[in-house]
């Protein structure tokens, strides 16, 4: 089962666009990068993937020469399948595995501009490392993640509340019937996560028991890539990084709570799972001017796994006796409603970019605060605050935003669509409304 997904079209003005680059796709393992090429495929005459992991041939074409013409005879030859500019669709998968396929990407675009050609791995970006000026302006990166809540709604056939939702605002709040409709959708969401295969069994099968299975099958895997990640770093100090992250989930991540390593190994451990795209940083920043990220505190960071689904599974929750339960407690668990923002927040923004999420907070004895996120809109910084239910105070949102001069505020919950004065409420189903 294929299910869509919004870098689809991207993929698609990409393929009709007249003057293209090289795709890069990039994202963790799993996300769905493999099986979104393949769907791309339809639109051509002839497709040819090019395995590096799986097939050796693969790599013997690239062994030698990196003159594009030469390489598509020889792969014309190999696969015996035709390589036509326009017709055909070259998609070289798991390139991490050969660094020269990833070189080759720059010559194709001289030489071979009507070629449609994309590359994607799971490893990436550990061999970008390696050539680090390999096809500046001659390649084009576009980003996936897990599935966002949008995605899900597609998936499951509700586009209409998907529409509704997207026309609602502050200033037009969406039925209390909708409302608690979505929030029900999206507590669904937040236990299954964003990843592709567990959203298709369970669409296809409801069937939990096979979800948790998928969920437990992955994350062995990503475990099983941390001996790749580096020659002679210890895959066991990974793991205890790793387990460490969801277990500091929603606080500053504290290196002595992870390991009795040395400071330096724990954060060069940390530091190889954001690279591979299954942790992301939300650092401190100043928040007294833009660019936010002229006045950061590398020294605070908080951490969010990339997928919410795989988080909880990790925290050993009870999937099916939540999903069957009609409470909205389970947003509390773990940090749950906060990482849910920065994820859906990363999903919403452009594919062609990379952005850094960024929170504030003061520490002071006799007046302590913190804001979740802060990011700029149209040259203007916007706090947000994120609360798990429909009460708390914003105590800490009012004070950054009279500390900064600031005359708008978000707060993101499980309420309805709603504003306190200068403080707009937005649903936690509803992060991309906040960005329109």
């Amino acid at each position: 089962m294929y299910l869509h997904r919004t870098v689809d079209n991207t993929l698609l003005e990409w393929k009709n666009s007249e003057k293209r680059k090289p795709l890069l796709l990039r994202g963790a393992r799993q996300v769905g990068k493999t099986d979104s090429v393949r769907n791309l495929a339809k639109q051509f005459d002839y497709f040819i993937e090019l395995n590096f992991e799986e097939d050796d041939r693969a790599g013997s074409i690239f062994a030698e020469s990196l003159n594009a013409d030469e390489l598509c005879e020889k792969i014309a030859t190999v696969y015996d399948i035709p390589v036509i500019e326009g017709k055909t669709l070259l998609f070289l998968d798991e390139a991490q595995s050969c660094i020269r396929a990833i070189q080759s990407l720059r010559f194709f675009y001289e030489r071979k501009q009507g070629l449609h050609v994309i590359a994607a791995g799971s490893l990436l970006e550990f061999a970008l490392q390696e050539i680090p000026s390999f096809g500046v302006g001659r390649i084009r990166s576009v980003f996936m993640h897990p599935m966002s809540f949008n995605e899900f709604l597609t998936a499951l056939g509700r586009e209409n509340i998907f529409e509704m939702k997207k026309t609602a605002g502050p200033e037009k709040p969406l039925s209390g019937v909708i409302h608690k409709e979505l929030l029900s959708l999206m507590k669904k969401f937040l236990l299954l996560g964003g990843m592709p295969e567990v959203i298709a069994k369970y669409i296809s099968d409801k069937d939990i028991t096979e979800c948790r299975r998928i969920m437990d099958d992955l994350i062995l895997s990503y475990r099983s890539d941390f001996a790749k990640y580096k020659d002679k770093f210890s895959s066991r100090l990974l793991t205890e990084v790793f387990n460490s992250v969801v277990k500091q989930a929603g606080s500053k991540f504290v290196y002595s709570k992870a390991s009795d390593a040395k400071h330096d190994k724990i954060k060069e451990g940390l530091e190889l799972l954001i690279l591979a795209g299954l942790v992301i940083p939300v650092t401190h920043t100043s928040a007294n001017g833009l660019p936010l990220g002229a006045e950061l505190n590398h020294k605070k960071r908080k951490m969010l796994l990339l997928d919410t689904g795989l988080f909880m599974r990790l925290l050993n929750l009870d999937l099916a006796e939540f999903l069957a339960s009609e409470e909205m407690e389970v947003i509390n668990r773990g940090s749950l409603a906060e990482m849910s923002f920065g994820l859906e927040f990363l999903k919403c923004l452009s594919p062609y970019e990379i952005r850094d999420l960024y929170y504030w907070h003061r520490e002071s004895a006799s007046s302590n605060a913190e804001v979740d996120y802060v990011f700029s809109k149209n040259g203007k910084i916007i706090p947000v605050e994120v609360k798990a239910g429909t009460k708390g105070s914003m105590q800490s949102l009012n004070i950054f935003m009279t500390e900064k001069g600031l005359s708008k505020g978000v707060r993101v919950s499980t309420e309805n669509f709603s504003a306190y004065d200068n403080i707009e409420v937005y649903p936690i189903y509803a992060v991309e409304n906040i960005l329109l």
